[in-house]
């Protein structure tokens, strides 16, 4: 049976436990060992898709549709392993499915209680589905001491007790905070939030201890003495200058090797960090340099656009450069001209998003990459802006634009209430529940061949994944394409556009799906890797 690794946090929240799961993984999966992440997120809502950008970051995609944590995105990252619909929970999934159970009798006639009926339902969720696997490291989202947070410590607690200690090993996240004035470090936020995890049930095994400054043996001792720890399981957890330094700095100081001697293994074979070391070389020795602009509406919190970020920097990694992010509001180019923002930058992407604010702005930098020959990259609502900027100027269809956000006397782009997902039929009424509604998921498309994306790709036949309601309207594809923007990609229907792309640009492509989702430091994905090898391409034309 697959052991269990159980990473909470404590004292203040983002403190990077996704992170820290996700290059675990990729450790012990260096060592030849077998994995999969999960993440408990102790929220109300059923899972992350209607909840603000600014208030819980982008909303992440699996591959079979499920909205989740943009934590799932750093697993996948970093170990390579699609996630899936099972390896993300919310209190508010688990309370809806143990009501309905309530509702049809399962509980014959028992009185519904948090235990055992709510923790039971979270550990069956945990050990769903894991045969095969040798560890299964799970991330309880939040703090210790979060009311919400009870029922999945509770649950762990037990599964603690049902499995065995050989079988399971708990790891704490905790702040080691640096205080100018005084000029040291403080153990105690650590000493208090183990004391509270201890309150509950739970001896942590390992102590991860975040900390902008090195963490001396005698404060290493001293959190142990307090926390029931030997001092070398007491693992200093630094700030690092690139996340893909992560496997290898925590590799360094034994956080791999103390948590297998937990479990009792001593003759692990040591991890192969080559291709990570590699990545990091990569990152921090590139030959060269490029600048690109994401016109945006969710600028404030960075990872609204997590997967985005990561994916441009893969794609930097790939063509050996750094890549540089100017983010900016597309509310300022309907108050300036987009090219006191965009003159220097050597590509233009503009992402996805929701709603009216700012839709005009990001219009104008669809234009401006156009007619400047600058490589423009669209994504989802960024090929929608791309489409009504080409139907407007190239096509002369005034009044061109999207019904998202009115009646336009053209609607370029639409709402499509039907489409098909494998051998089903799908559809979504426009008055619907908003949660888990969109065209979510995988989807196969169908490329054009001798077109730049054929070319990109290296296939005829891809699947990416995608999240959005709004489609571009075929009505329009064939006068779009006697002006110069043509379909390149469609679905195998034959009914939904997929990608979009100008051949007389250096490289103008829009897509209906997220290839961020799919990108990863050791493979980065091809859309990204040529974006930003033409952005290359540009900046030495200048």
């Amino acid at each position: 049976m697959a052991r269990l690794i159980f990473i909470t946090g404590g004292v203040v929240s983002s403190l990077g436990k996704g992170l820290a799961s996700a290059a675990l993984g990729a450790l012990l999966q260096a060592r030849g060992y077998k994995v999969r992440l999960r993440k408990l997120d102790p929220y109300l809502n059923v899972d992350p898709g209607t909840m603000s950008p600014f208030q819980h970051g982008e909303v992440y995609v699996t591959d079979d549709g499920a909205e989740t944590d943009l934590d799932l995105g750093h697993y996948e990252r970093f170990t390579g392993v699609s996630a899936r619909k099972s390896d993300n929970v919310t209190s508010g999934r688990i309370y809806s499915q143990v009501i309905e159970k309530e509702r049809k009798g399962g509980y014959l006639g028992r009185t519904v209680q948090v235990i055992p009926h709510v923790t039971d339902m979270i550990k069956e969720f945990v050990l769903a589905d894991i045969d095969g696997l040798d560890f299964l490291l799970v991330e309880i989202g939040g703090t210790v001491g979060d009311i919400e947070g009870l029922p999945f410590f509770e649950a762990i607690r037990q599964l603690h007790n049902d499995l065995g200690r050989g079988q399971t090993a708990f790891i704490h996240l905790t702040l080691v905070p640096y205080i100018e004035a005084a000029g040291e470090l403080k153990t105690k936020p650590t000493q208090h939030s183990v004391k509270e995890l201890r309150a509950i049930g739970i001896q942590p095994d390992i102590l991860l201890c975040r900390t902008s400054h090195p963490l001396p043996d005698d404060d290493r001792r001293k959190i142990g003495l307090f926390c029931n720890l030997p001092a070398e399981r007491v693992i200093p957890a630094m700030d690092l200058d690139t996340i893909y330094r992560v496997p290898e700095a925590y590799h360094a100081v034994g956080l791999d090797t103390e948590l297998l001697r937990v479990f009792g293994i001593d003759n692990a074979p040591p991890p192969d960090l080559s291709r990570w070391k590699a990545v990091v070389n990569k990152v921090k020795n590139p030959e060269g340099e490029v600048r690109i602009a994401v016109v945006g509406k969710y600028m404030q919190v960075k990872d609204s656009y997590k997967s985005l970020s990561e994916a441009l920097t893969h794609g930097g990694i790939a063509n050996n450069v750094k890549v540089h992010l100017d983010w900016i509001d597309s509310e300022v180019f309907e108050r300036d001209d987009a090219a006191s923002f965009l003159e220097e930058v050597d590509g233009i992407l503009v992402p996805g998003g929701f709603g009216e604010r700012g839709t005009e702005g990001k219009i104008g930098a669809v234009k401006f990459a156009r007619e400047r020959k600058v490589p423009f990259f669209g994504i989802c609502y960024g090929l929608h802006m791309a489409v009504i900027e080409a139907a407007r100027d190239l096509a002369g269809l005034d009044g061109a634009g999207t019904t998202e956000i009115g009646h336009p006397r053209h609607p370029v782009i639409g709402l499509m209430t039907e489409w098909v997902k494998g051998n089903q039929v799908e559809s979504r009424a426009a008055n619907g529940d908003m949660g888990g509604t969109m065209r979510l998921g995988a989807y196969p498309a169908n490329l054009t061949p001798g077109s730049k994306v054929a070319e990109v790709y290296g296939a005829l036949e891809i699947s990416e994944r995608h999240r959005h309601r709004y489609e571009v309207n075929t009505n329009y594809a064939k006068d779009l394409a006697k002006h110069g923007m043509e379909v390149s990609g469609w679905s195998p229907d034959g009914r939904l556009p997929e990608i979009m792309e100008i051949p007389d640009h250096p490289w103008f492509i829009g897509v209906q799906f997220h290839p961020e989702l799919k990108s990863r430091p050791l493979e980065p994905h091809p859309l990204f890797t040529s974006f930003i090898a033409a952005a290359v391409q540009k900046s030495r034309l200048v």
